[in-house]
């Protein structure tokens, strides 16, 4: 039986997770989380045992000193809770942690529990995945469920996938089981350039959620960062002709792939969310916001993350149909990418 202390009775709760590891590429889901957190002030009011659920020599614990002290921070997953203000008010409860190392099933049943007794109206888990996706163009964002009536009346797509998964499909198929509403929204990030942060793809997602819940979401510095991203990364991809010739490849697949999509409704549906988040967010008028936290919050050396590597040089597509991005197909929004963000199959992501 959970017993919570301290939390205050909910207004409406939605449940956003996101999880360090595979479902996580760019740390994009992550960071996210962790951006919605601290724009909103969030305070962690429970905590899952470390020791049920990570491989300590896969997830090691990080020592730090505390005014002279020696203290370890242990690898886990957190919740916290943040209030939305304005119009119609509701709360969220932010899930930040990293892929369970075993005992899924029982980890999934233990945030359940904590969605049950905290009245959760509905689940959203934040993924990102490596794909055949230009850095150039908007990042793709795809929204997947089991529900199929949730699916219509969400505009989602309904997932078919077969395949393995990571913590993000098990706990929104744990949630379906259990009679809870659950979406997951998942962000396409160019395997070229996986190295975190990616604030694009961060921005990305948090702009998805804000259609999907209906709020509206400080930014804070992420639209400059987002920016400032793509100009390192064009400057990158100019330094080597390889590069800059399959960049270009996979942005005339994408193009041709998206005209049906340049109607006249969908271009309308767009300019309405551009004003509705200039109105929000001016130019200027950002938040203080450290843009380079995207390193991991659970270890208290986060190391170098603002760090941009030279992107590794691609294999050249056979034709440009090799190199077309999928799309969301996948259960969990696959784009075809080849490799996880540790270098695993991402096939299912």
């Amino acid at each position: 039986m959970i017993e919570l202390e301290g939390v205050p009775e909910l207004i409406d709760p939605v449940m956003v997770a996101a999880f360090e590891g595979w479902n996580d590429a760019g740390d994009a889901a992550s960071t996210a989380v962790a951006h919605l957190e601290r724009e909103w002030k969030g305070e962690v009011f429970a905590a899952l045992d470390a020791e049920d659920y990570y491989d300590f020599q896969v997830n090691r614990p990080t020592v730090w000193m505390d005014a002279g002290v020696r203290k370890i921070t242990w690898p886990t997953t957190r919740l916290s809770v943040v209030r939305v203000g304005g119009d119609k008010p509701r709360d969220l409860v932010l899930v930040r942690g990293i892929e369970p190392s075993m005992r899924w099933r029982s980890f999934c049943n233990e945030l359940l529990g904590f969605a049950h007794e905290l009245g959760v109206e509905l689940v959203v888990v934040l993924g990102a995945l490596l794909g055949d996706t230009p850095h150039t163009r908007p990042v793709p964002v795809s929204g997947v469920t089991s529900d199929a009536d949730l699916a219509q009346r969400m505009d989602l797509e309904e997932t078919k996938y077969e395949g393995p998964t990571g913590i993000v499909g098990v706990l929104q198929e744990a949630c379906t089981h259990a009679g809870v509403p659950a979406v997951s929204l998942w962000a396409a990030v160019p395997h070229y350039v996986s190295q975190p942060p990616n604030p694009k793809a961060t921005l990305a997602l948090l702009n998805r959620l804000e259609d999907l819940l209906d709020l509206r979401i400080p930014l804070g510095e992420l639209p400059e960062d987002a920016r400032a991203w793509q100009v390192g990364v064009d400057q990158l991809a100019a330094e080597d002709s390889e590069v800059a010739e399959y960049v270009q490849t996979l942005e005339e697949a994408r193009d041709t792939a998206e005209l049906p999509e340049a109607s006249g409704e969908a271009i309308a549906r767009e300019f309405e969310r551009y004003l509705r988040r200039r109105d929000v967010n001016p130019p200027g008028g950002h938040a203080t916001a450290d843009g380079s936290d995207s390193a991991s919050y659970l270890r208290d050396n986060p190391g170098n993350p603002g760090g941009k590597a030279r992107p590794p040089r691609p294999p050249k597509p056979d034709t440009p149909g090799n190199a077309e991005t999928s799309g969301t197909s996948g259960e969990d929004g696959d784009t075809g990418g080849d490799s996880g963000p540790d270098g695993e199959d991402t096939s299912e992501d």
